[in-house]
């Protein structure tokens, strides 16, 4: 065999794919919740406690009207509480750490104490009016997008300083292995120490939304037009499913590594829908 069937090989081993040269990873469908979520815009995979967060927006995408709250499901697809946490206004990306679950909520991210299941934490952002999606890294530094803005900024404590700006429609935001990952505009980009962009893959729906890492290199992308793409370490972009033309959307992507299930929120739908990456 040679290097690149090798290489082929070992990416389709790390994805749980069978080895055939040539092979692409497909999505096969395991379980759609009930339609019991209110516009779910992204939902969160939490290992520890074996449940899935969704962020529901409600009433209108980008309102502050108090309608939001973020939902629990089990990894059975068995809704545990549609409106766990109430009282956010139009909820969107979501990052856990040390018991507390960031969420971006418009023009501040908001700390909930999972153990208690409440609100504990506000941290404005000047001058932010849609923030979106929502990362943190090993530190505890949280990073948001705002897509109104078209900025990237870090947290660190309550320190809010802007990471990434001038970019063309900055929405998923990722941690992973030391190193800051954004989409912008159908682009998939890695943060250099500069703060320089090096783009890692391109030509995607313009709506790209939720990105998560694969062992073994390359990243699951979802656009929340309704296209989900699996995107290669060489920078390949391979379209999983696409639902436009059902006009069903595929909003901030949870993802279980363990097990490759992909956790997708489909808007309007009001479902969650888990995939197997294979």
């Amino acid at each position: 065999m040679n290097t690149t069937l090798l290489f082929a090989a070992a990416v389709a081993g790390a994805l749980g794919v069978a080895s055939s040269a040539g092979a692409q990873p497909k999505l096969v469908k395991k379980w759609e919740s009930e339609a019991s979520f209110k516009v779910p815009e992204s939902v969160y995979f939490d290992k520890a406690g074996k449940v899935l967060y969704v962020s529901n927006i409600d009433g209108e995408p980008w309102a502050k009207d108090g309608a939001g709250s973020i939902g629990k499901l089990g990894l059975d697809g068995k809704v545990i509480a549609a409106e766990w946490v109430k009282g956010l206004n139009a909820p969107k990306g979501m990052a856990l750490s040390k018991g507390t679950l960031w969420v971006a909520d418009l023009s501040e991210v908001v700390g909930i104490d999972v153990a208690k299941g409440a609100v504990t934490t506000r941290i404005p952002v000047e001058g932010a009016a849609k923030l979106n999606d929502l990362a943190v890294d090993a530190k505890g530094a949280l990073y948001v997008s705002d897509s109104e803005t078209k900025k990237v900024h870090k947290i660190e404590g309550k320190t809010v300083t802007t990471l990434l700006e001038n970019l063309k429609g900055p929405n998923g935001v990722l941690a992973h292995n030391g190193a800051i990952y954004v989409l912008d505009n159908g682009g998939l980009f890695q943060v250099q120490p500069d703060k320089s962009l090096k783009k890692l893959a391109d030509g995607m729906d313009s709506s790209t939304d939720g990105v998560e890492p694969l062992k073994g290199g390359g990243f699951i992308v979802s656009a929340w037009a309704g296209v989900l793409y699996h995107v290669g370490a060489d920078g390949s972009t391979h379209v999983l499913i696409d639902t436009r033309p059902a006009k069903a959307n595929s909003a901030d992507i949870g993802f279980d590594p363990e097990t490759a299930t992909v956790y997708v929120p489909t808007f309007f739908k009001n479902t969650v829908i888990a995939y197997s990456l294979q």
